[in-house]
């Protein structure tokens, strides 16, 4: 078994669509830490769904729904810490606001 540190989601902007960040591929990821900063001039809102293999994001898999993120504000996310996500899964996220959120995600992928 590997263990490896890694970048699960590099530093993006997050869509105002509900887009998967990362994929699980052939791994099992746990999420130590996950950021999402409101780089706009207005609050806005930020939802995270983690998805298992073969499931659509929706109210069942919400982990965090509608965070408000006020002007300049940096979240860390301290409900994602620690989940996993099995192959197949997947963290998918959407903003209120188009182009005033940036997202980054770090973590282990373990495989067999």
């Amino acid at each position: 078994m590997a263990v490896i540190a890694t970048v699960l989601i590099p530093a993006k902007i997050a869509e105002d669509t509900q887009t998967t960040q990362y994929t699980a591929s052939n791994v099992t990821a746990i999420i130590d830490k996950l950021t999402a900063t409101n780089f706009s001039d207005t609050a806005t809102q930020i939802t995270v769904n983690l998805v298992t293999s073969g499931d659509s994001p929706g109210d069942n898999n919400t982990i965090v729904k509608t965070r408000t993120l006020s002007p300049s504000e940096t979240y860390i996310f301290p409900e994602i810490v620690g989940f996993a996500i099995l192959a197949g899964g997947y963290l998918s996220t959407i903003c209120g606001a188009a182009a005033s959120v940036t997202i980054r995600a770090s973590g282990r992928e373990i495989s067999a």
